[in-house]
């Protein structure tokens, strides 16, 4: 099997730490490695796997012209920078920051729902990665759209601090502890406490009201699915480490019934129904910690429209909402790649 030269910018983040564990969990068929981060991180040794560790490289001092994929999680105004220059040294780019998700030559990929976009990277060297809470969206959305026909999606996320960095995550965790030692909080990251607390806004204000994030679910939906899908989208910061849910309520063409829902995403790829009408009996996102698969729950009808239903996701966002997804695409591409 051929092997392939695989750089990693931000390798040193949440989710480039993740990509390097599950590239080894999952046997990418890898001949070299460069993880690549700020000047501020060159020499840093990043452990991964059971026993390994790679040094960090400056990544103003890397040249692309040895490598054959990058995955790049950096931010978008560093991706906006070097993966340009990735593609001109010969590199294919799946970026998971937001920069090219919706430039209309570039696939937008969630290898279990448009796979068959993956060879449209020809044209400009680069896949985009979607938004972590869009692809756990869209995983459960697809086989409900090819079944039922979808109409309209609402939904309500519940997004944890490690989708805003590892700052945020130590927001959290300081919070918390200076919440039981009575001290004054400090919120740096977050625009009020996160911690026991609830936060209405990720990202920024657009003039309708609707934030960056809450658009690009719909926008980033629309390009993966169907254009002619209805969402609306409301964005919660919740005082979890790890793990994103989703409260999603469905409109549907046809008629279905949450029997025939959980058969149908019982079958479906990447997808894990978790559905007892039991105390428990559903998946939250403290569960879902290392997981790959997006679970669902709660499944339900809703009575209020013609044919309607209701149901609960859940999943690792630092995985299957970004570099578990990043690597699939990875694994994906190489079946094109001479």
């Amino acid at each position: 099997m051929k092997k392939y030269n695989l750089a990693i910018l931000g390798a040193t983040g949440n989710v480039g730490r993740e990509v390097l564990n599950i590239i080894d969990e999952r046997n990418f068929p890898v001949n070299e490695i460069f993880a690549l981060a700020s000047k501020n991180s060159e020499g840093k040794k990043i452990t991964y796997g059971n026993d390994k560790t790679i040094t960090a490289q400056n990544l103003e001092k890397f040249d692309f012209k040895n490598t054959d994929i990058v995955i790049s999680s950096p931010g978008s105004e560093i991706s906006k920078v070097y993966v340009p220059k990735a593609t001109k040294a010969g590199a294919v780019v799946i970026d998971n920051t937001s920069y090219f998700r919706m430039e209309k030559d570039i696939p937008l990929i969630v290898p279990e729902v448009n796979s068959k976009e993956i060879p449209k990277f020809k044209k400009k060297k680069i896949i985009a990665n979607p938004n972590c809470s869009t692809i756990q969206l869209v995983t459960v959305l697809k086989p409900i759209h090819d079944a039922f026909s979808i109409k309209r999606v609402v939904v309500s996320t519940y997004q944890s601090t490690s989708g805003a960095g590892k700052k945020a995550m130590d927001e959290l965790f300081n919070q918390t502890l200076d919440v039981y030692k009575n001290k004054h909080l400090k919120s740096k990251i977050f625009t009020k406490r996160i911690a026991f607390n609830l936060i209405p806004h990720i990202d920024k204000f657009l003039e309708d009201g609707y934030t960056k994030e809450e658009k690009k679910m719909s926008e980033e939906t629309k390009k993966i699915l169907d254009s002619k899908i209805k969402l609306s989208a409301t964005c919660v910061r919740v005082p979890v480490f790890i793990g994103h849910a989703e409260s999603v309520n469905i409109e549907t063409k046809k008629q279905v019934t949450p029997e025939e829902l959980r058969e149908v995403l019982s079958n479906a790829p990447g997808v894990s129904v978790v559905d007892s009408r039991i105390d428990g009996g559903y998946v939250t996102p403290d569960e879902t910690t290392g997981e790959d698969e997006v679970f669902v729950s709660r499944v339900r009808s809703d009575s209020t429209v013609k044919y309607g239903v209701s149901l609960w996701i859940a999943a690792d966002n630092l995985r299957k909402g970004a570099a578990l997804n990043s690597v699939q695409i990875a694994e994906e591409l190489i079946k094109y790649l001479k």
